[in-house]
């Protein structure tokens, strides 16, 4: 399930204030991913679960039966908002939901003919939450227009563009260099490190790696870093030229010697 939306978004699609968002994740009603910088990341789902939450509450439904409701809620919430949008609301102490022509209730998930009497229940309308502007690739490109001229905004462009589509390398590949060139190592090493396990089968991420741990002095990681590359790529010659001479730092002289001898090897064949 992808989690398009940052602390940002949501102050501004449901109108809720920071300390808001904070005290009901704290709460417990959601629990979002972190993204880079550590900051939250909420699914469509997340959004519906705060908006339900801080409404249901201030309608003073109890609180064991918001809880045991928005349980049952998240189970039943498509991943991306339907067209007819939704509409929550507090009956008495249960919660109805309303999805197009469909009406159930939240706890047991049975179906309703109609709303019944809303007495002193207060109504939620989730209007359908917006698609981001921009599609990833979208994302990638405005920043890398951004790079040279606000380099803050380029570092959130692109994180937002590996929220929106965590297979895209590109955008991977360049966050994590321009947060090593801004000296934020470990979030440019996590950001390398999640692209990797998430299988992206691309040499530059392992190289950009390894020069990032011999940059921070981790010679045996690094050394690492260009082995894997040279498994993906054996004709790598800038991993080939590290590697040898990592190597040799560290006392590996045979490793030194064969990375040496197919660095030139391949020099000569140029």
């Amino acid at each position: 399930m992808m989690h398009p939306y940052g602390v940002r978004d949501v102050e501004k699609m449901l109108r809720l204030p920071r300390s808001t968002i904070r005290s009901l994740v704290d709460a417990g009603f959601v629990s979002p991913l972190r993204g880079p910088r550590n900051a939250w990341r909420f699914s469509f789902q997340d959004l519906v679960v705060l908006r339900t939450a801080r409404t249901l509450t201030e309608a003073h439904v109890p609180s064991k039966r918001i809880t045991r409701s928005i349980r049952e809620l998240r189970r039943q919430l498509p991943d991306t908002m339907p067209l007819s949008g939704l509409a929550i609301c507090a009956v008495g102490d249960h919660v109805v939901v309303r999805e197009g022509a469909s009406r159930w209730q939240a706890e047991s998930g049975q179906y309703l003919l109609a709303f019944e009497s809303d007495g002193a229940g207060s109504i939620a309308v989730i209007e359908p939450v917006p698609e981001p502007a921009l599609s990833a690739g979208e994302l990638c490109e405005q920043a890398m227009s951004l790079e040279e001229s606000d380099t803050e905004e380029a570092v959130r462009l692109y994180a937002a563009a590996v929220a929106a589509d965590g297979r895209l390398t590109d955008a991977y590949v360049n966050l994590g260099r321009l947060l090593h060139e801004l000296g934020r190592v470990a979030e440019a090493e996590n950001i390398y490190r999640a692209a990797i396990d998430a299988g992206l089968d691309e040499p530059l991420l392992a190289f950009n790696l390894g020069v990032l741990l011999e940059d921070c002095g981790r010679k045996v990681e690094a050394l690492d870093s260009y082995a894997s590359v040279l498994r993906m790529n054996p004709r790598n010659v800038d991993a080939l030229h590290n590697a040898a001479l990592l190597a040799d730092e560290l006392g590996r002289a045979q490793e030194a010697i064969r990375y040496m001898a197919q660095y030139r090897r391949l020099g000569r064949s140029k």
